[in-house]
C-alpha cells in the first residue's frame, strides 16, 4: 500500500519532501496527471473509516491532522510496528459518462496559494484556480448515483466506473458468519465490512460536497501487500478508548463499550478478522459486533479460530507471533507519557501454505526422499507481521500542546499485549 518506491513521503525511507511527494511532472506513482481512481480496499476487516486502495503498495484514508502529526513524530523504534507514512493526496468526486461516481486522487501541492494548515480537519478547500485541470467539465458528469443500503453485487457494481474497469473484487470469496451482517453464511466476492465502510464514506462525502470541494487523504503503506492470502486479526487495544479531548457523552459511551467487552477484563477485544480456509478456499470473516459480544473464553476461541486454516491449527505461527508481540511490548514499555487511545493492532500471516509445508506439518514421512529438505536445514518460518494502526486519539508529552500529560507507558495497552501473549501461550501448550 505504498506509492511507487520513487515517491516516499516526508518520513519515508528515501526522505522525499512531503509537499511534492517526489512526483516531478507526473501524477501519483509516476502515472499520468489525470488523477488516480481509488478503489475500496478489499482486505479491510475493521474500523469505521473507509480505507481506499491506491495501488498494490498503498492505501489512503481521510486525513485527521492529529493522526498525521503522530505519524510524523513517531520514535524510530516504533516504526517497525507501524505502517509507513507516505504523505497526502487530494481526493474529490468525479462522475463518468455513464453517471457513476469515482473517488479520484490528485497530488497534494502546498504551493497552491491556500493555507491548508489553518483549515478544520476534513474541511478541505476547492482549488479554484486549478479546478479545470482537476475536474472534467460538468457537461460530462451525469447525476451522481449512490448504492442502496443493502449488501449486494449489484450495489458494489455501482461503486465503480465500468469504463475504468476498476478491480474491486478479490479472487477469493469471503464468508461472513455473523448473524448481524445480514448475509448469513453466504459466500460473496468482497469483504462485507470493507464495502460497508466504503458505502458510508461515499454517503458522508457526498452530503458534504455540494460545492465539489477536495478532501485531504493520508497515504500509508499497505501492510498486507507482501501476502498472497492475508489472514488478518484487528484488535482494539487498551482498557480505555476515548481520547483526552472526548466529550463527556462520548467518553461515557466508550467506557460502556469497554466495560461490556473484553477490553475491561483483558485490555483487548476483537474488531474484525478474516482467515483463509484451506479446506474450502474462502475467507472466514468476523466483524466488530461479534468481537464486542465475546467473553474471555469467547476471545480465546476467536484467537484459536484465527490460527486455524479449516484443516489444521497453524502451530508454526506461535513462535514468530509471540516473538513479534513480545518485541512490541518491550518497545511500548519504554515510551513514557505515550497513550494510544482507540488504536488497533493488526496481526497478519500468510494463509496459503506451500504444499510441501502442509505435508511436512502432517509428518515428514509422507514426503518422497527427493523432496525432503537437506539435513539440519530447518523449515522456513512463516511470514507474520504485527502493526499498530489508527492514531487519531494518541498523545504524548509535548505533542501538539496537549494539556493532559500522562505518566509512564500506556499500561492499558501493555496489559492487552500481556493478555494476548498469555492466551497464545496457553493455546500453544494445549496443542503441543
Amino acid at each position: 500500500m505504498c506509492l511507487s518506491h520513487t515517491m516516499e513521503g516526508a518520513s519515508g525511507k528515501n526522505g522525499a519532501s512531503q509537499a511534492g511527494l517526489g512526483l516531478g511532472g507526473l501524477g501519483l506513482g509516476g502515472r499520468r496527471c489525470g488523477g488516480v481512481p481509488l478503489e475500496p480496499f478489499v482486505h479491510q476487516v475493521g474500523g469505521h473509516t473507509s480505507m481506499m486502495r491506491y495501488d498494490d503498495h498503498t492505501v489512503c484514508k481521510p486525513l485527521i491532522t492529529r493522526e498525521q502529526r503522530f505519524y510524523e513524530s513517531l520514535p524510530p523504534e516504533m516504526k517497525e510496528f507501524t505502517a509507513e507514512y507516505k504523505g497526502m493526496v487530494l481526493v474529490c468526486f468525479e462522475g463518468d459518462i455513464d453517471g457513476y461516481i469515482n473517488l479520484v486522487a490528485y497530488p497534494y501541492v502546498e504551493s497552491d496559494g491556500l493555507d491548508h494548515e489553518d483549515l478544520p480537519e476534513r474541511d478541505q478547500p476547492r482549488r479554484k484556480h486549478s479546478r479545470r485541470s482537476l475536474l472534467r467539465s460538468t457537461s460530462e458528469i451525469k447525476e451522481e448515483r449512490l448504492p442502496h443500503e443493502s449488501d449486494s453485487t449489484e450495489n458494489l457494481q455501482e461503486l465503480k466506473s465500468p469504463r475504468l474497469e476498476l478491480q474491486i473484487y478479490s479472487d477469493i470469496p469471503f464468508q461472513m458468519l455473523d448473524n448481524n451482517s445480514g448475509l448469513g453464511s453466504e459466500k460473496i466476492s468482497h469483504n462485507p465490512w470493507s464495502l460497508r465502510c466504503h458505502r458510508q464514506q461515499l454517503s458522508r462525502m457526498r452530503s458534504e460536497s455540494k460545492d465539489r470541494k477536495l478532501y485531504k487523504f493520508l497515504l500509508l503503506e499497505n501492510v498486507v501487500h507482501h501476502f498472497s492470502y492475508p489472514c488478518i486479526l484487528d484488535l482494539k487495544m487498551g482498557t480505555r478508548q476515548h481520547g483526552d479531548d472526548a466529550s463527556e457523552e462520548k467518553a461515557a459511551r466508550q467506557m460502556k463499550k469497554c466495560e461490556q467487552s473484553t477490553s475491561a477484563t483483558l485490555g483487548v477485544r476483537v474488531c474484525g478478522m478474516q482467515v483463509y480456509q484451506m479446506d474450502t478456499g474462502h475467507y472466514l470473516c468476523r466483524n466488530k459486533y461479534y468481537g464486542r459480544s465475546l467473553s474471555i473464553e469467547g476471545f480465546r476461541h476467536a484467537l484459536h479460530q484465527y490460527l486455524h486454516n479449516g484443516a489444521s491449527l497453524r502451530k508454526d505461527l506461535f513462535e514468530p507471533m509471540l516473538c513479534k508481540l513480545r518485541s512490541l511490548k518491550a518497545v511500548l514499555e519504554k515510551q513514557t507519557t505515550y497513550r494510544f487511545y482507540s488504536s488497533s493492532l493488526l496481526i497478519i500471516y500468510e494463509g496459503k501454505e506451500p504444499e510441501l509445508a502442509h505435508v511436512w506439518q502432517k509428518g515428514p514421512g509422507l514426503l518422497p526422499q527427493a523432496l525432503l529438505p537437506p539435513p539440519h536445514c530447518p523449515p522456513t518460518p512463516p511470514h507474520v507481521d504485527v502493526r499498530m494502526i489508527d492514531f487519531a486519539h494518541s498523545t504524548f508529552k509535548g505533542f501538539r500542546d496537549d494539556q493532559t500529560v500522562h505518566d509512564g507507558p500506556d499500561r492499558g495497552y501493555v496489559f492487552g499485549l500481556e493478555s494476548l501473549i498469555k492466551i497464545l501461550e496457553g493455546i500453544r501448550e494445549e496443542n503441543l
